[in-house]
């Protein structure tokens, strides 16, 4: 989490993960359960029973065979993934599939009423308005950038959704409403905020928004030159496209837990040390939404582009290891100057990743608490 070292008299902050979610043996091997959700671990729980901790959960799980498991947790509605080696996704039916998937697929649409897009050097983004409809991390890391680069984003969650640890790390320069799609008052809120949005960003599973009424063909028609660009984890084809699915389960099947542990000579899971497939997957994410003005700027079309977590995935482990073997340690150089006050308390920030000649990466508006302010621009 960027958003740390807070002074004492802020609380502490939720715990970053579920107590029930982890790496556990099973069997054959070794499974991931991803329960931070109260919708996911009940699932979960519907499959192995109610546990009183940690411990009692995994003799539970230890008797099952880990894809048997995977497939009754998935079944359920839950989010689970065995651990494969990078040979076996490469065999497997969907591993196959994300394969030969392009990283950005892309589309480009009918010209659109011509609209003046002034891109500025120095703040590029200033007067774009993007519409997030993004969670947890990639997404959410792709508007950050956005923001920084002079973008409004407009971040809309359903009524009850919460991310604990997440929002002061990114809701940085956004304004954070809540909008229910599956209402039909919600769905027109949704379709009067985009008919003035310049871009859309969305990571829901890859038919969700087609099931509310909102395919390609509609999102262009309300909004001529749309930039919309989206993301799942599992890709676009095969028989994971609806799968539910986070960083820390791609990286379980694709085979980086099992390649970083060998590499560590663990005795269990080892996988990268970041959110990587998320913080990659949201930087190209960005990337795909600068392709996208630019081909509304330059050629007069709107513009779609699809990303996932499992391709981003395949490009990783299309590079050999590298040799460190240890984090450097953080240190005073690696945060910003100064301490940052926002809703959330007094904390230091990260430096910035990313440095671009000639153009300022900042932020108007501190992070914000979801759901604080009203759906609409301005």
């Amino acid at each position: 989490m960027v958003f740390s070292q807070p002074l004492p008299r802020k609380p502490s902050p939720a715990a970053l993960w579920d107590e029930f979610a982890g790496d556990y043996a099973t069997r054959d091997g070794w499974i991931r359960l991803y329960t931070n959700a109260p919708h996911h671990r009940q699932a979960m729980e519907s499959v192995l029973g109610v546990s009183k901790d940690k411990t009692a959960l995994a003799q539970r799980v230890s008797a099952r065979g880990k894809t048997e498991l995977e497939a009754a947790i998935v079944a359920a509605g839950g989010c689970a993934a065995a651990m494969l080696t990078h040979d076996e996704w490469l065999k497997h039916p969907h591993g196959k599939t994300v394969a030969a998937e392009p990283l950005f697929w892309q589309q480009f649409h009918a010209e659109a009423p011509r609209t003046t897009l002034a891109l500025p050097p120095a703040r590029p983004l200033a007067g774009i308005r993007v519409l997030d409809l993004t969670r947890i991390i990639a997404g959410p890391a792709a508007t950050r950038f956005l923001a920084g680069l002079g973008a409004q984003v407009l971040r809309l969650d359903p009524p009850e959704w919460e991310e604990p640890t997440l929002a002061e790390e990114i809701t940085l320069g956004k304004k954070c409403a809540r909008i229910d799609l599956r209402s039909a008052a919600g769905r027109e809120q949704f379709k009067i905020l985009l008919a003035d949005a310049d871009v859309l960003v969305h990571g829901y599973r890859a038919d969700a928004l087609e099931s509310l009424g909102f395919d390609t063909e509609t999102l262009q028609a309300i909004s001529p030159g749309l930039v919309d660009v989206s993301l799942n984890a599992w890709g676009w084809r095969g028989p994971w496209r609806n799968r539910r699915g986070f960083d820390s389960l791609v990286q379980m099947s694709s085979g980086i837990a099992e390649a970083g542990m060998r590499w560590k000579k663990a005795g269990r899971p080892y996988p990268l040390p970041v959110q990587a497939l998320d913080h990659a997957t949201g930087y190209l994410i960005a990337a795909a939404v600068l392709k996208g003005l630019n081909v509304r700027h330059v050629q007069n079309q709107g513009y779609s582009a699809r990303l996932s977590l499992a391709r981003t995935a395949a490009l990783l482990m299309s590079h050999p290891a590298g040799e460190q073997s240890e984090l450097a340690a953080i240190g005073p150089h690696d945060f910003q100057p100064g301490m940052e006050w926002s809703a959330f308390g007094l904390g230091n920030r990260l430096k910035f990743p990313l440095r671009l000649a000639g153009t300022q990466v900042l932020w108007a508006t501190p992070p914000v608490p979801l759901g604080s302010a009203a759906a609409a621009w301005g």
